[in-house]
């Protein structure tokens, strides 16, 4: 099913990222992840490149949405990234991914990492998303966008207009970095709104639940932390049982608040782990 479509059948769809292992035998574990929260039934689960772009060592990204797809019956949402191969490879990958019967592509750059080999036939997630869109007529195409505007990104303004070259380019869909500060995201959609972005956008939410998170999953994202919610991390953050309690209670108020004020969809950032999404869904599932 296509993920455009699905929003003609809901008032708000829930969805989940996952990442591939980074070692084969991680795997076993990752589908006992995906078993728990199978009965959730998240309309699309996001799968996330494989460490290092490749899977070399490790799982692949379409190895994963392979098995969601065709093995527990969930739509994937498989991600592809510019800097992660070459033309030929990102061609190798794509073949395989229709084969498999994905039909769901998350296009993105990529993040620059001096330590692995990062490729430039495509310098945008446009340039993908235009290849994509005029080889494969069969995948449907996502994109990201950025409340808090992308991190290498000058201005709103800029950030705002790169998206309409997404849109134009073909991608139908939009899933936002994580952001803390739902006060953001509304002015956000106001504004792509009036530069006439009118694709559905799925808003994304990170459980912060682990002191680790705090430094590196914040800083990486450049979300803008609300003073609440630095309070909140400032309390707990030596508490590990409060943390993540407090993280949990958070997210889920930020969900029910953006499912109430009318969001297309609301998006999961788990990092694999399911008993995050059960607890967060159980706080969220009366609104779906």
């Amino acid at each position: 099913m296509y993920i455009r479509k699905l929003f003609a059948q809901k008032s708000c769809l829930f969805s989940i990222e996952i990442f591939p292992p980074k070692q084969v035998l991680n795997w076993p574990a990752l589908q006992q992840t995906l078993r728990e929260i199978q009965p959730v039934r998240p309309d699309f689960v996001s799968v996330t490149c494989s460490a290092g772009g490749s899977g070399a060592g490790g799982v692949s990204t379409g190895q994963v949405a392979s098995y969601l797809k065709n093995e527990m019956g969930m739509e994937p949402l498989a991600h592809l990234t510019c800097l992660g191969g070459d033309r030929a490879a990102i061609e190798a990958s794509l073949d395989q991914l229709f084969a498999s019967g994905v039909q769901n592509l998350m296009i993105l750059r990529g993040d620059r990492n001096p330590n692995i080999t990062q490729y430039h036939d495509f310098e945008h997630a446009s340039d993908l998303a235009a290849f994509v869109r005029g080889r494969y007529e069969a995948f449907g195409l996502s994109g990201a966008c950025y409340p808090d505007v992308h991190p290498e990104s000058p201005s709103l303004r800029e950030d705002v207009r790169y998206l309409r070259v997404k849109q134009d380019s073909g991608v139908s869909h939009l899933v936002t970095q994580m952001f803390f500060d739902n006060a953001r995201f509304y002015r956000y959609m106001t504004r792509i709104r009036k530069e006439g972005i009118d694709l559905p956008v799925s808003a994304g939410v990170m459980p912060i639940v682990r002191k680790s998170q705090i430094t590196r999953t914040i800083a990486l994202s450049s979300a803008t932390v609300p003073p609440r919610f630095q309070a909140i991390l400032d309390r707990w953050q030596d508490d590990p049982d409060g943390l993540y309690q407090a993280g949990i209670d958070y997210a889920v108020g930020q969900l029910r608040d953006l499912i109430d004020a009318g969001a297309d969809g609301v998006h999961l950032y788990a990092m694999n782990n399911a008993d995050v999404v059960l607890r967060v869904y159980d706080g969220i599932k009366d609104l779906l």
